[in-house]
């Protein structure tokens, strides 16, 4: 008899281990995010900022043919292999921007799970009312 209460009191210590620990695995972690503005918005903080940088991720012809004044190119293709090495601060501010909006979410989302935290995205430069350059 006392040796089935022994055998009871372990299965029972088992199975709460392995029912604690499932649900820790289960408990959502915080997820790398990145805010998403409008363009009026990206433009007020380039006239009030001083240290930021406005990231194209468009593909090197499309930038060629108009860009944003001051922006750097890293194609969204591009972002795992470079950005560690040219966005060397990852708590400075980076400002967004691909075509249409699709890449610049893509782009900040894998900024943000390699832990850049002060990223905004502000869509595409088709709705960019604010002048552009060529090279």
């Amino acid at each position: 008899m006392r040796k089935r209460l022994w055998l009871l009191i372990a299965a029972v210590l088992i199975f709460s281990i392995a029912l604690v620990s499932c649900s820790w695995e289960s408990i959502p972690q915080e997820e790398a995010t990145y805010d998403q503005i409008s363009p009026a918005e990206a433009k007020a903080l380039m006239d009030s900022e001083q240290d930021y940088i406005i990231l194209d991720v468009r593909t090197p012809e499309e930038f060629a043919e108009r860009h944003i004044e001051g922006a750097i190119l890293i194609p969204d293709y591009e972002i795992g292999a470079k950005a560690e090495s040219i966005l060397t601060d990852k708590d400075q501010l980076i400002l967004v921007y691909c075509r249409s909006g699709r890449r610049s979410k893509n782009a900040a989302s894998e900024l943000a799970a390699l832990g850049y935290t002060n990223i905004k995205e502000f869509g595409g430069i088709n709705d960019w009312n604010y002048g552009t350059v060529t090279e």
